[in-house]
């Protein structure tokens, strides 16, 4: 096996996978959607630290952007016709002024592998054909109860499809930074058509989430929902008591 499956396997998917049968267990019924929803949380709260911190760079990196704007408009005007060269002046600016745009991205580098394992372990789901996953501390759920507020979690879910879209539209329109008045959209192009993308995306993506929890398991939109629940709190807790306008809610 690839040394980095394995390494994937034993450092990531293995630890949450026994966390959820773990939650399993000790949860009153053994319900699998209470320990989804136990999981989800504490793996989002892990992840807090790092969302944080990579906000901060975003913003601060924003912050340095904004001061050189006259700057970085000069650039544009000089090497108009020659990108490779607008392209070095920009980051030879940028590293003036001490802007790493992808430091920004290590946070988010950290937190995505994770994600994706929690999503794997809710994938599988429980059964004797995934417990050999298991730690020997860890015992087989004598029951797993994959009922949860009516729904079976097993199968596809149409409330939970939409409830997932309608949270992720949510999220998006929180993210999404407001129109730009006529004559700053006017003086800086790239930002405008950033901001349109952005505002477009808060319709198809929250579009996409519904088609794709309506072809999973109701465990996965189940996740979906409370993990983009969480981003919305976490994501209102950043604007309105930490100051973080430029946060990004994975």
């Amino acid at each position: 096996m690839n040394p980095l499956t394995v390494l994937y396997n034993e450092v990531l998917f293995r630890p949450l996978f026994n966390l959820l049968v773990g939650m399993t267990n000790i949860l009153p019924h053994h319900n699998v959607g209470l320990s989804i929803l136990a999981v989800t949380l504490f793996v989002r709260l892990l992840l807090l630290a790092p969302a944080v911190h990579q906000a901060r760079l975003m913003q601060t990196n924003q912050s340095k952007m904004s001061d050189l704007k006259s700057e970085l408009m000069k650039i544009r005007e000089r090497y108009k016709t020659n990108p490779t060269k607008k392209a070095e002046a920009t980051m030879a600016l940028y590293r003036q002024a001490g802007i790493n745009p992808a430091r920004g991205c290590l946070p988010l580098l950290i937190q995505l592998p994770i994600l994706i394992a929690l999503y794997r372990v809710f994938l599988i789901g429980l059964g004797p054909e995934t417990y050999s996953y298991l730690y020997s501390f860890v015992s087989e759920p004598a029951t797993a109860q994959m009922s949860f507020l009516g729904l079976d979690l097993a199968r596809a879910s149409v409330r939970l499809a939409i409830a997932a879209g309608v949270a992720q539209f949510a999220l998006m329109r929180l993210s999404t930074p407001p129109a730009m008045p006529p004559a700053a959209a006017d003086s800086d192009t790239n930002a405008q058509l950033m901001a349109g993308m952005q505002r477009n995306m808060a319709y198809i993506f929250p579009a996409m989430t519904v088609f794709i929890s309506l072809q999973l398991p109701a465990a996965l939109s189940l996740y979906w929902v409370a993990s983009t629940i969480f981003g919305i709190v976490q994501q209102y807790i950043f604007q309105r008591f930490l100051n973080l306008k430029s946060s990004v809610a994975v």
